[in-house]
């Protein structure tokens, strides 16, 4: 009776464990994709509302700022955005942004009527060349973001929202670039017990695409409101479970931009990178039916053997797959520089990316908890 009840008693303790996790993941993920923070870009001050509520979250978890001024290192750069009017009619019709159509992230403001001219079975262009206007119809609306624009404005048109034949569009593009755009990258850090010396650092990116126009933002909830929420609850483990090494944690801005935060984090010099034992960057950690990539796992193959040795005796993933090194997040600077790193993210499940689908409401979490026990036991035994 009395074994009973221990495994009773671990049970339902571990079942309330797992049940606050998931919510407070759920809740950062929730707030990350509101209005408020307005798709974390550069319009209606979405960035600086994310970046603030990260701020307070490790201050409410007590981790230390790394910087002498606070959590933040601030950088800059030119982004172009589209903060008004953006409006399109084709034949007459209007369309929805960000569920009919995306505007190429470079288009400048362009105001007018235009006849169109079938160039090929994908591609429309207006027949007034004093602007470069055109129309690509695509499959999926992959939007971006641009440092600079252009005259002119390219259109892409979800194939399902197309009329079969075009003849004319009406659009109204309210396009502004703007110069020097205050960015934050956040960082925090708890001591180690054992070595403050070298460090173990995991990183995420906050930033998204921001919006188009006045009502159309870009959520992000697996890109990535999710690895977001992974470093916090990360925070939160490493505080009742002191590491062995000091720990760092980063928040990343300007990863859409093209890994802006990162690569000036990285020339900035304000951590001695020699000292870097391993860093984790992480990145879509929404789903997981498909289990995990691991971009560099050609490259370092002792660690990735070794996560492998642990997947495989804990049971957690479906399967961890690697690639070769992959400029494609925030670790790539840091691997450029000679850090021993990985960037992991879950595959399979939902499919939005870079739309306006990627909402908190469906995703998944698919294998959110597992890869959580997969790092922190990698990160152990490393």
């Amino acid at each position: 009776m009395k074994f009973r009840s221990l495994i009773y008693l671990f049970t339902f303790t571990y079942c309330v464990s797992f049940s606050q996790d998931t919510t407070y993941t759920r809740e950062v993920i929730k707030y990350l994709t509101s209005k408020k923070c307005f798709g974390r870009g550069y319009v209606n001050n979405g960035l600086d509302v994310a970046a603030k509520y990260i701020a307070g979250e490790l201050k409410a978890n007590k981790a230390e700022p790394f910087f002498t001024t606070g959590y933040f290192q601030w950088f800059d750069f030119n982004v172009n955005t589209f903060p008004a009017k953006v409006n399109i009619k084709i034949n007459n019709k209007l369309l929805k942004p960000g569920t009919d159509y995306i505007i190429s992230p470079e288009s400048g403001t362009v105001k007018g009527k235009y006849t169109l001219l079938k160039k090929d079975s994908v591609t429309y262009v207006a027949n007034n060349m004093a602007l470069p206007i055109s129309i690509k119809i695509k499959k999926k609306l992959t939007y971006s973001v641009a440092t600079n624009s252009v005259a002119g404005c390219t259109i892409e048109l979800l194939q399902t929202s197309a009329p079969t034949d075009i003849k004319n569009m009406d659009v109204t593009i309210e396009s502004k670039v703007l110069t020097k755009f205050i960015n934050k990258n956040i960082c925090a850090f708890i001591p180690g017990k054992i070595n403050n010396d070298t460090m173990m650092v995991f990183s995420s990116h906050y930033d998204h695409l921001g919006g188009m126009g006045k009502a159309t933002y870009f959520p992000g909830a697996n890109d990535n409101a999710s690895g977001v929420s992974m470093l916090l609850n990360l925070v939160k483990y490493y505080q009742k479970n002191p590491p062995k090494y000091k720990t760092i944690f980063i928040f990343f801005a300007g990863e859409e931009a093209g890994l802006l935060g990162s690569h000036y984090f990285v020339e900035s010099k304000v951590m001695d990178l020699t000292k870097i034992k391993f860093l984790v960057n992480l990145d879509l950690l929404g789903t997981g039916d498909d289990g995990i990539m691991v971009v560099n796992g050609y490259t370092f193959e002792k660690q990735f053997s070794l996560l492998e040795s642990i997947n495989k005796e804990k049971q957690l993933l479906k399967e961890i797959k690697r690639r070769g090194k992959a400029s494609n997040s925030d670790h790539y600077w840091f691997s450029e520089a000679g850090v021993p790193c990985f960037f992991i993210y879950t595959m399979g499940g939902i499919k939005a990316y870079h739309d306006v689908f990627d909402v908190a409401k469906t995703l998944p979490l698919t294998d959110y908890v597992d890869v959580f026990k997969l790092i922190t036991e990698f990160v152990e035994k490393l």
